[in-house]
This record gives C-alpha cells, structure tokens and sequence, in this order.
C-alpha cells in the first residue's frame, strides 16, 4: 500500500512539474494572449519590435514590485531607442493593474495572468494569490490576485525566440541589466524605434 501511495505522489508531482516545464534562450515562445490593464485582449503574435520585454513579478503596489515597474518606466526612452517593448505580468485583476499604472504613471502595458496560464508558459512558479487592503490615493482599496508570481525576467526576439532568461531578479536594477543584454546582444536589428 505503501508503494502504491508513493508511486501516485510521484506522478502527481511529476505532472505538476510538466505543467512549468521551463523554457531556454533559443526555443520559441508559444503565441498567448491576455487581458492588459485596460480590459483589452494582448496578443504575443501582434507585436512588432524588435525586442520583447516580458517581465513576471509577484504584486502590483508592493515594494519591490514598485520599484521594478518604476524603473523600467525611468528607461523607457533607451528601450524605445533599442525598439523594446516592454510587458509587466502578474497575477493582479485587470482593473487593479489600471490603477497601478495610473498611479505610478507607467509607460508600458500591464498584462493580467490570474491563473498563471502565461507564467506557465514560461515556466515561473506560482503560488496562491490573495487579497490584499492598500490605500492609494486616499481610498481603501482591494487588490485580489489569483496567483502570486515569482519574479523573473525574459526577452524574446522579433521571431517569438526566447533569447534572454533571468530567474534571479534584483527588482530595482533589473532593466539596467535587462538593457546591457539588449544593446550587446549580436543579432540587434535596428537601433531606432519603428514608425
């Protein structure tokens, strides 16, 4: 009984695990899609820089998470002069990524990930999400997130091939780091944005 007890935690385990399968610089992101902080559909298909920024990180308005976003948003004009969009993904409710961006004034699309699905894609951890009081602005307010993601950082190619993969993020240096890649990386196609 024993072994038979065993052997199906090891399956259940190992489908778990299948499940985050991680991905490699070098294979080809699956196309996904997702709701951004405006209730609009994203599409990875439909992007047309040279480079994409695909940023995971646990909670908007949290510390380090703010940060993070902050950064980026103070780096926007080097991404843009590298033709690199940036996506911040997190478990956060749509209308609560809105209001993270708006408050923090941030220059790039938030995209909603509350059942892991895009994180899983790119093989990030993920645990239970919760609900969390903050008060912003004046107002109390409810921020719920169906996962809690853990932070890492990708760039994926103008192909859809994942060329860049940081799984030990420091949150408020990470678009420096994430920058030195993209300005040195050998096969860069242009250095002004498109038009």
């Amino acid at each position: 009984m024993k072994k038979i007890a065993l052997l199906s935690l090891v399956i259940a385990l190992s489908g778990t695990f299948m499940a985050f399968a991680p991905i490699d610089p070098g294979d080809k992101v699956s196309d996904f899609s997702a709701i951004d902080e405006n209730g609009k559909t994203w599409k990875l298909s439909d992007q047309r820089s040279d480079y994409l920024v695909v940023y995971f990180y646990p909670a908007a308005f949290t510390g380090g998470c703010t940060k993070q976003a902050c950064s980026y948003r103070d780096h926007d004009t080097e991404f843009k002069l590298l033709n690199a969009s940036i996506v911040g993904v997190s478990g956060d409710e749509h209308e609560n990524l809105a209001k993270f961006r708006e408050h923090h004034n941030l220059s790039f699309t938030l995209l909603s990930d509350p059942d892991g699905k895009i994180a899983g894609i790119f093989g990030v951890p993920t645990k239970d999400g919760n609900t969390i009081e903050k008060e912003i602005d004046g107002q109390t307010l409810q921020l719920t997130r169906g996962v809690t993601t853990s932070r890492w950082t990708f760039v994926v190619d103008g192909n859809g091939k994942l060329i860049y993969k940081d799984n030990d993020v420091s949150a408020a240096s990470d678009p420096e780091t994430v920058l030195k890649f993209i300005a040195t990386h050998g096969e860069r196609k242009s250095c002004t944005p498109r038009r």
